[in-house]
């Protein structure tokens, strides 16, 4: 009896082993308390998305995307949050270049586009627009148009087009639309999750243009048509800044190519 208890014993902790309920949980490399340091001032009084990103939506969402920040060594695996917490730091940050602590510690700092934006509706037979819904930058990613609306929300099982405000309403379904368009590639252009985990090998077109491995080439896939191949410029440098940032908390060396200063964006 001892023996089989011992045997079964075994065979669950392979079984959870594999599926990440052991050793390849997100919430093992990242604590509340290093998510509350990352993100320092999210809660300011000034920031307009205060109490809306908690830990515990960021784990849920997390979890429900099994490859992320599951696949690889323990460096890579911390890697891919800090570079998943960064990108979407400068798409929410609240910072400027005097601000306490830095500006790399104001990250999530809003949950939608501020201001009037437009309705980001265009033409799709797919993915329609829902009538008086407008589709602007939300979440940590700031997922913007009907295009990316549409397929997020039916991949986490929420009709976005029809609800878009739930990203800004539901923290867990703001994060799940941020890692849905981290994990997804959207051709030309790769995952970032293929990237940050070392999955991803140029083409001989990608050499030509410049693209190579690296944290740079997910700026690139983010924003590329903006900020890069145009040298430095400040929301590429300030990706960079939390990127950094968030390394050297989770204790993990960024690696190279970090910017994609010299990088033509994809689809050019």
């Amino acid at each position: 009896m001892k023996n089989k208890i011992m045997f079964w014993g075994f065979v669950l902790f392979c079984v959870l082993s594999t599926r990440g309920g052991l050793t390849q949980d997100v919430g093992a490399l990242i604590s509340k308390d290093i998510f509350e340091r990352m993100l320092l001032h999210r809660n300011d009084a000034n920031c307009n998305a205060k109490g809306f990103y908690t830990y515990d939506a960021f784990i849920t969402a997390a979890r429900s995307f099994a490859a992320f920040g599951t696949t690889g060594n323990t460096n890579t695996r911390k890697k891919e949050i800090a570079a998943f917490l960064a990108q979407t730091s400068l798409e929410t940050t609240g910072g400027w270049g005097t601000a306490p602590d830095g500006p790399f510690s104001w990250g999530y700092c809003f949950k939608q586009e501020q201001g009037n934006p437009p309705d980001y509706c265009v033409a799709n037979q797919q993915w329609p627009c829902a009538p008086g819904k407008k589709y602007f930058g939300r979440g940590p990613i700031q997922i913007s148009y009907n295009y990316n609306y549409g397929p997020a929300g039916r991949a986490i099982g929420v009709d976005l087009l029809k609800n878009p405000d739930a990203v800004a309403n539901d923290a867990v379904v703001s994060f799940k639309t941020a890692l849905w368009f981290w994990m997804t590639a959207q051709r030309p252009k790769p995952s970032a999750h293929y990237v940050i985990t070392g999955k991803w090998r140029p083409t001989g077109a990608d050499l030509s243009a410049g693209r190579v491995s690296g944290y740079g080439l997910i700026t690139n896939i983010i924003n590329g048509g903006i900020e890069c191949g145009k040298g430095s410029n400040p929301n590429m440098e300030n990706r960079i800044g939390f990127y950094k940032r968030y390394c050297q908390i989770l204790g993990v060396n960024p690696g190279l190519n970090l910017d994609c200063a010299k990088q033509t964006p994809f689809g050019q």
